[in-house]
């Protein structure tokens, strides 16, 4: 099943679900079914428990970077509530950079409670899946910590959504193609089959040292493919069996 947030005729809705035979139409909890165009879309994840996202988890976005070797351990850092944004939405560009990119990424979302999960059972602890758009503004980078704060905790900055695909629904997590255009160009087109570490490995790393409850949101990395973006453009990222998810960016007001 696929469910969204959205807000509608003048209040938040849940359970909207995609509707049959037409991907442009959200059907509501009450059975009335909207065009897309006419939803508010929200990011599918009410704020309130820990986003996680990885750093340089496929081989080839390492390469092109200048990182040509894996660390024996993941580069996590946490994002603020405040960087989630819905399906259509707008973001910001910052005035100040000429170095931003769209990232593509499969995100996990907890549905149970994990501490000390083996691998083998760490797929079990997952609700859903669904589509973040991280984009990163290199110009922010400092010294060898990637990235920093500054760069991955801009308001807005991360658009995430449209759908909530139930993990039941999701053979393998690791057998999914990832697209990002820009202006109908390709510029990402990678699998999560090339995660250095799989979502397993990463609920299992996570849950070794602390606990993951319900809501927590993993971001696993993106593909290689970076495109400098500019304002007016319209950035698609897609995950097959997950959905799209668009957005535009703006010049900063």
């Amino acid at each position: 099943m696929r469910r969204a947030r959205i807000h509608f005729a003048g209040r938040e809705q849940w359970g909207a679900v995609e509707g049959e035979g037409d991907a442009q139409c959200v059907r509501l909890a009450d059975g009335q079914c909207i065009a897309s165009k006419d939803a508010h879309w929200l990011a599918p994840v009410t704020p309130g428990a820990t986003i996680f996202a990885l750093g340089l988890n496929y081989g080839e976005h390492r390469a092109e970077l200048g990182f040509a070797k894996a660390s024996t351990a993941p580069l996590v850092f946490l994002k603020g509530h405040a960087t989630l944004a819905g399906h259509q939405s707008t973001t910001p560009y910052p005035s100040d950079a000429h170095q931003m990119h769209p990232e593509c990424e499969l995100v996990a979302v907890i549905g149970k409670p994990a501490r000390g999960v083996q691998r083998e059972q760490a797929l079990g602890h997952v609700a859903a899946y669904t589509i973040a758009n991280d984009y990163a503004v290199r110009e922010y980078l400092e010294n060898y910590y990637r990235p920093n704060t500054r760069v991955k905790n801009r308001d807005g900055a991360t658009p995430l959504g449209p759908w909530l695909v139930d993990a039941a629904d999701i053979d393998d997590p690791q057998d999914l193609r990832l697209q990002t255009r820009v202006n109908g160009e390709i510029v990402q087109d990678g699998a999560t089959a090339d995660m250095i570490l799989s979502v397993a490995d990463l609920i299992c790393y996570l849950s070794g040292f602390m606990t993951l409850i319900p809501g927590d949101m993993i971001l696993t990395g993106t593909p290689a493919g970076v495109k400098f973006v500019a304002p007016g453009d319209e950035v698609v990222c897609e995950i097959e069996r997950i959905g799209r998810l668009c957005n535009r960016l703006e010049a900063p007001r």
